[in-house]
C-alpha cells in the first residue's frame, strides 16, 4: 500500500525497484549470499525508497537543484522509510537495510554516518544497484547516463561511497550477462549457417 502511494507520485519507481531488486539478487548471489538473507536483501531492494511517501512531490520531483533546506527534508525519507517497516516484525530486518541505504563507504554518508564494514552487507549492495538504476533512469533534473557511463561512475565511486568489493560483484555480475547477450545471437548464427550447410548437401 505504501508503494502504491509512492508510485501514484513517481510512477517509475514500479519498474525501477523492479529492476533494482533483480539486480541485488543477483550481486548477492555472486557474493554467496542465500537463504533468509538474500530475501531480506530482496525486499529492501524493493523498498527502499519507501520513506519517499513522507516527502513533499514538490521536492521529489522538483526539476532543478535542491536547496538545502529541502536536501535536509529529503535525507529524512531512509529514517521515515525504517519507522514504517519497523511496525511490521516480520520486516524489520528490512527496515535496517532501508536505514542504511545511504551510508558511504567513507562515512561521509547519512544518517548515521556509518563507514566500511559497520554497514550492513545488505545496504551497501543495495547502494550500488540502485545508484546504477538512479544512472541510467531520466530525472527531472538530468538526463540518463549509458551503461558504460553509470558503469565507469560505480568504478570511480569505489573506495569512496561504495564498497569496493560490491562494486566489483556488480560489475562482473552486469558484465557476465551482456557476454550471454552477445553470445546467444553468435550461436543462433552459427547454427543457422550449420543448417544452409547440411541443406546444401
Amino acid at each position: 500500500m505504501l508503494l502504491q502511494s509512492l508510485q501514484a507520485i513517481q510512477p517509475e519507481l514500479d519498474t525501477e525497484a523492479e529492476r533494482i531488486g533483480e539486480l541485488a539478487a543477483r550481486v548477492s548471489r555472486r557474493l554467496g549470499l542465500a537463504g533468509e538473507e538474500l530475501d531480506t536483501i530482496g525486499r529492501a531492494a524493493h523498498l527502499h525508497c519507501v520513506g519517499k511517501v513522507g516527502i513533499p512531490e514538490t521536492i521529489l520531483n522538483k526539476p532543478g537543484p535542491l536547496t538545502r533546506q529541502e536536501w535536509e527534508y529529503m535525507r529524512r525519507h531512509t529514517i521515515v522509510g525504517e519507522r514504517l517497516l519497523s511496525a511490521s516484525p516480520a520486516l524489520r530486518p528490512v527496515a535496517v537495510l532501508v536505514r542504511a541505504r545511504h551510508e558511504r563507504w567513507d562515512g561521509c554518508g547519512y544518517p548515521d554516518g556509518l563507514a566500511g564494514e559497520a554497514i550492513p552487507l545488505g545496504a551497501r549492495i543495495v547502494a550500488v544497484c540502485d545508484a546504477y538504476g538512479a544512472m541510467i533512469s531520466e530525472r527531472p533534473y538530468r538526463s540518463a547516463l549509458s551503461h558504460a557511463e553509470a558503469c565507469g561512475e560505480l568504478r570511480a565511486s569505489a573506495g569512496t561511497q561504495f564498497d569496493p568489493a560490491v562494486v566489483e560483484a556488480f560489475l562482473a555480475e552486469v558484465h557476465a550477462v551482456d557476454d550471454e547477450q552477445l553470445t546467444d545471437p553468435v550461436l543462433d548464427a552459427a547454427e543457422h549457417v550449420r543448417a544452409l550447410l547440411g541443406s546444401a548437401r
